[in-house]
């Protein structure tokens, strides 16, 4: 395909497609505890493998207490290359120096379009040699702060035909996402790594005192699988620094119950805590209460006003379903979160705040990035520490628990006495619940308030009587003609159904390669990168869709 092609509009959805994609995994992958150097060669990999980009290399600048100072040759080391993630010196033809020294020193992107020609043979990595045109392109990977460092080099090169800089305008854009999202995982590691540290001076009662109510909060967060404990862990590291976070997941998964923890954890514990729901005002009532008003700024503003950021000064401030904000308004907000100052509506005075945010979302913040839906520098402002939470279908394990606390509570409001029968919990610990933990506690509720007797039966769950919420939401069938979420003959639901209207990708064309490589990857996207179920998807046997992977370089991503 050449180059000069690359774009027309439907090649340019398949860009997109895929690099929507190829950011999700570098999310998943960045946001795994423990160093992230070592999530530095499977990024590249997922670059190579989802987008085209190869011989890809992160160069890092060497910190004075860094062990690898006394071997490098520059100021900098290899962290990782597609191949390699264990660091080593500079100057092994990694990225051309004059690259590095040049993106180090004038923190800007370069792009050279005929890297041979531009910068000299050498410029190109030897496996790329006999590839014709090679675009190379370099981003600078940042430390987010006042005075923003450049502390590393993120490099990938691009086989082309009719290499013009122009036509390499979304690989850079997408690079400079990735170098963004590496930046925030270092800085992020480097700051819990020191506070760990430092030895931190023995609490005094009160402090202890404090802690053990903050603990006792935590554990009011009901769970023990390996899902919930990952969390918490990161939770727990994470809510001592002042890093911005960002809670991902599905409606019903207590984003807000996560975000408090957070913030009784932290220093700010005595600080207030500030919640906003962006999703439930429109845009001139959400600047108003973001930002509070003067007197008479707009009809009804009868007096002076704070807003949520005033506060929550010295505190901390949650906005839920962020995702949902206006583009309109993502430029004001983005200047208080950079600055940390703002005006009131009809107001001239700037007023100045020490606010740790807390933003949660259940929208795919990538795509709606990509579809120029949310500014790109604001994602970036707000995605610090993302920290992704379990749908209930993924912790099965907890829903017997969660059921009992939610009776026990019923019974405490009501004087009531109810218990679960064994069957009752396994039928509900098999449901999908869609609605996560907010929908099992109405299904609990509603199962107690219509109970027969003084034990809760598995007959007496809605999915058993063909009344099921969910089936009804989802309007999903089984093979059999039956609703999803009957379990005539075991548990509830095992597998969840697959979301509304989707249509089955073509199977996988033999002419196109580039095309075949585009549905493999979609494919395998869909499927959650099992490949028995993609091969499903694409009407091929496993063994197919294994050599096809093979064919296209496609390295299948597992987190």
């Amino acid at each position: 395909m050449r180059a000069s092609t690359l774009f027309v509009p439907e090649a340019k959805k398949s860009y997109e497609r895929r690099a929507m994609a190829a950011l999700y995994a570098v999310g998943r992958l960045l946001s795994q505890p423990g160093d992230p150097t070592r999530a530095l060669s499977p990024v590249l990999k997922v670059l190579s493998s989802f987008m085209d980009l190869h011989g890809g290399a992160v160069a890092l600048l060497v910190h004075p207490d860094d062990p690898l100072a006394d071997d490098a040759v520059n100021p900098y080391v290899i962290g990782a290359t597609t191949d390699v993630d264990v660091p080593f010196a500079a100057g092994q033809g990694a990225i051309p120096p004059r690259v590095a020294h040049t993106v180090f020193k004038t923190g800007m992107a370069l792009v050279a379009g005929n890297a041979a020609v531009e910068l000299g043979p050498e410029a190109v990595p030897p496996e790329l040699a006999d590839c014709g045109t090679v675009a190379l392109l370099a981003v600078p990977i940042r430390a987010h702060g006042a005075a923003p460092l450049v502390e590393g080099v993120l490099c990938a090169y691009r086989v082309v035909n009719d290499a013009e800089p122009h036509k390499l305008g979304p690989d850079l854009h997408l690079l400079i996402m990735v170098a963004a999202s590496l930046g925030q995982a270092l800085q992020f590691h480097r700051l819990t790594s020191r506070s760990l540290a430092a030895p931190a001076p023995p609490p005094t009662a009160a402090e202890a005192a404090d802690q053990r109510a903050a603990e006792d909060l935590v554990r009011e967060i009901i769970g023990d699988s390996p899902p919930i404990r990952t969390v918490l862990e990161r939770i727990r590291k994470v809510a001592p620094t002042r890093a911005t976070v960002l809670l991902r997941g599905e409606s019903g998964t207590g984003k807000e119950l996560f975000a408090n923890a957070i913030h009784h954890l932290s220093p700010r514990r005595h600080k207030p805590f500030v919640k906003v729901n962006c999703a439930a005002l429109s845009e001139t009532l959400l600047e108003s209460e973001l930002f509070g008003h003067e007197k008479g700024a707009f009809t009804g503003a009868l007096e002076r006003k704070k807003g949520r950021f005033e506060l929550a000064d010295g505190g901390t401030l949650f906005l839920d379903e962020i995702g949902d904000i206006s583009p309109a308004f993502q430029a004001k907000l983005l200047r208080a979160l950079q600055e940390r100052e703002f005006e009131r509506v009809g107001g001239g005075k700037t007023i100045r705040v020490d606010v740790r945010l807390i933003a949660a979302t259940n929208r795919d913040l990538e795509e709606a990035v990509a579809k120029g839906q949310f500014r790109a520098d604001l994602y970036f402002r707000i995605c610090v520490v993302p920290i992704a939470l379990p749908p209930l279908r993924e912790r099965r394990e907890d829903i017997p628990r969660l059921a009992e606390v939610f009776l026990q509570r019923f019974n405490g409001d009501n004087g009531a006495r109810l218990r679960f029968g064994r069957c009752a919990l396994d039928t509900l610990k098999g449901c999908f619940f869609p609605g996560n933990v907010r929908e099992l506690e109405n299904c609990v509720q509603r199962l107690a308030a219509l109970a027969p007797g003084p034990v809760i039966r598995a007959e007496d769950i809605a999915c058993q009587q063909d009344a099921c919420l969910s089936a009804q939401l989802w309007r999903v069938e089984s093979p059999a003609g039956q609703p999803a979420a009957l379990a005539p003959s075991g548990p509830g639901l095992a597998e969840p159904p697959p979301a509304p209207a989707p249509t089955a990708p073509s199977p996988v064309p033999r002419a196109n390669g580039r095309a075949e490589r585009d549905a493999l990857i979609e494919a395998m996207e869909r499927s959650g990168w099992v490949q028995a179920k993609a091969a499903r998807l694409l009407n091929l046997t496993p063994r197919q869709i294994a050599y096809a992977l093979k064919k296209h370089g496609i390295d299948v991503v597992r987190f």
